[in-house]
């Protein structure tokens, strides 16, 4: 079988597997976050937290909720990092430093999972677990929140008592009244138990049946194929390699991350955890057609993801298999970097799911990748990732582009925009247009410092005339980019694991997590006191072909326009020269 033949039929497996996953997913979402009954687990949570769980909240409550549970997790993560040497389980590792241990829980925190450091070499099995294992669990379910609290402003009725949609109620069954969007504490260990915790559960048990290691061995010896031996040690891997994925989140257990054959051993398991880095953000559409009363907005948005998902995909193997020059041609495709049990066909589909979701796992070497691959992957997570995006992200990105979209059509035919019954006023696009304006700052302007500061650019360790071209260029963008967009992965080649990257990437992290969030409640506040409009004659259709397509050429013409001039200093100049 040829690999280009394999690479295809291994994306027409993923395309199926998702298919059938979809409906019943989306289904269950939607039930668990509409549901009026707490499960008795849910309760002893709550008593354990404090938290009133059917106390509704408005835009800014809710806001204030998620700010001050991601920064307490920020403040034990570091500390638990900083105490390490003295913990049981360290595996003889030392605490880590300030800087990096920073860095780490403002990574994880955000959903990031950005890594200055190697995992199997700094962290032993109690930070690995009961730190960073919990993060990906909560910082997931944290983006599911505030993803639900959107849907519930554009499902909410103004008129008391209506009961239109199920995203109007509240969790006790009753209508929430104007500007409620749900409770915080609900949303998130709903998430948590009811979504994360089976699903990653089940697929743990796969990973593990198929190879993947759970333990907490320590650190031994073991033989090494052409002589000699190496260190190594194990860990609870296959239940924080799922949740890894699930979660979109990325952090390997080790450095190698998804390339170590401890997390991801054969074809299946790489082409198996893909399906589970995009199956909730694809399956989320349904959930939020569901909740809104109408699959069919979900099925807009659900091609929409779709389209930008596979033609990234194709245009990423006919990239990498068609690369030419001698040493390509007589490997069959450009085989540096990539595992030789993944292919180019699964390192292809698995660099574009972690770059256009901000998963930013990784199976194979990116800054390897051929120079307009590398430009494929900083353009996946330069849309914003929402396609289909992270967790909950994804759906929250995609909503906040439609709108965008809905205005743009507005202005060409002269009528004020609306989208689901709600008008899109100046309010509104005030707040959708600071969300798309916030990471491309963070990005371009972090990128702009370092390249001036002698100590920034000292952190490129190719070769003097390399480090100063347009690969050395491509590494600092990718790294904001990655970090801004809460993806996390990276081109080798850069050491970042320095006082100014630590610092920088962890502050681009966390304000290009929260201040979004913070836009999307905003809005989410002011759609949920509005009355919805009737539908007209004149009103834009959009769960029809027409606007998707709409939708996919607004994403593409926004992320050229801003930043081309980068890409082009970058991969580009690379690829062409």
């Amino acid at each position: 079988m040829s690999p280009v033949l394999a690479g295809v039929l291994q994306l027409t497996a993923l395309v199926a597997a998702l298919a059938l996953a979809y409906r019943p997913l989306g289904d269950y979402m939607a039930a668990v976050y509409s549901s009026p009954k707490h499960l008795r687990i849910e309760k002893v949570i709550y008593r354990c937290i404090g938290a009133h769980a059917d106390a509704q909240m408005r835009w800014p409550a809710y806001l204030r909720a998620v700010l001050a549970f991601s920064a307490a997790g920020v403040l034990l993560l570091y500390l638990l990092q900083r105490v390490q040497g003295g913990m049981p389980l360290s595996l003889g590792f030392a605490s880590i430093s300030p800087d990096q241990a920073f860095n780490t829980a403002a990574s994880f925190v955000a959903n990031t999972n950005w890594q200055s450091y190697s995992g199997e070499q700094a962290m032993g099995h109690i930070v690995q677990t009961a730190g960073l294992a919990v993060q990906n669990f909560v910082s997931a379910a944290t983006g599911m929140a505030v993803a639900i609290a959107l849907v519930r402003g554009f499902a909410l009725s103004r008129a008391l008592g209506s009961g239109s949609g199920s995203g109007s109620a509240r969790a006790g069954g009753t209508p929430a009244r104007t500007g409620e969007l749900g409770n915080f504490w609900a949303d998130l260990v709903r998430g948590t138990v009811r979504v994360l915790v089976p699903l990653a559960v089940i697929g743990a048990v796969v990973l593990v049946a198929c190879g993947a290691i759970q333990n907490f061995s320590g650190i031994h010896e073991v033989g090494q194929f052409m002589g000699g031996s190496q260190q190594t040690n194990g860990g609870a891997v296959a239940s924080q390699e799922v949740i890894k994925e699930l979660g979109t989140n990325g952090g390997g257990y080790f450095n190698g991350n998804s390339a170590h054959p401890f997390e991801n051993p054969d074809a299946f398991t790489n082409l198996f955890e893909v399906f589970l880095i995009l199956v909730i953000p694809f399956a989320l559409t349904r959930t939020f057609g569901k909740l809104v009363g109408n699959v069919k907005q979900g099925y807009a948005l659900l091609a929409t993801m779709g389209i930008i998902w596979l033609g990234f995909t194709a245009l990423m193997m006919w990239t990498e298999f068609a690369h030419g020059g001698p040493a390509l041609e007589a490997a069959g495709a450009a085989m540096e970097g990539k595992e030789t049990r993944f292919g180019v066909g699964g390192s292809s589909i698995f660099s574009v799911a972690t770059t256009l979701t901000s998963t930013g796992a990784v199976d194979s070497f990116h800054s390897s990748f051929t120079a307009f691959g590398g430009g494929i992957q900083l353009l996946g997570m330069m849309l914003g990732e929402i396609a289909p995006g992270g967790v909950g992200s994804g759906l929250y990105g995609m909503l906040v582009m439609a709108i965008i979209a809905v205005f743009i059509a507005g202005l060409m035919v002269g009528r004020t925009p609306e989208y689901l019954g709600k008008k899109i006023g100046t309010r509104e696009i005030k707040l959708a247009a600071c969300y798309i304006l916030i990471t491309p700052t963070l990005v371009l302007g972090f990128t702009a410092a370092s390249m001036v500061l002698p100590d920034a650019l000292g952190s490129m360790l190719n070769t003097k005339v390399l480090g100063a071209g347009s690969h050395g260029f491509s590494e600092v963008l990718y790294a904001f980019t990655s970090g801004a967009n809460n993806n996390g992965s990276a081109f080798g080649g850069l050491n970042a694991n320095t006082p100014w990257y630590n610092t920088t990437i962890g502050l681009a992290m966390l304000l290009g997590r929260f201040l979004p969030m913070v836009f999307v409640l905003a809005l989410a506040g002011s759609l949920a006191e509005q009355k919805p409009v009737p539908e007209t004659a004149g009103t834009l259709r959009t769960e029809k072909p027409l606007f998707a397509g709409l939708l996919v050429g607004t994403i593409l013409i926004i992320t050229g326009l801003t930043y081309f001039p980068a890409l082009a200093l970058g991969p580009l100049a690379e690829g062409l020269s």
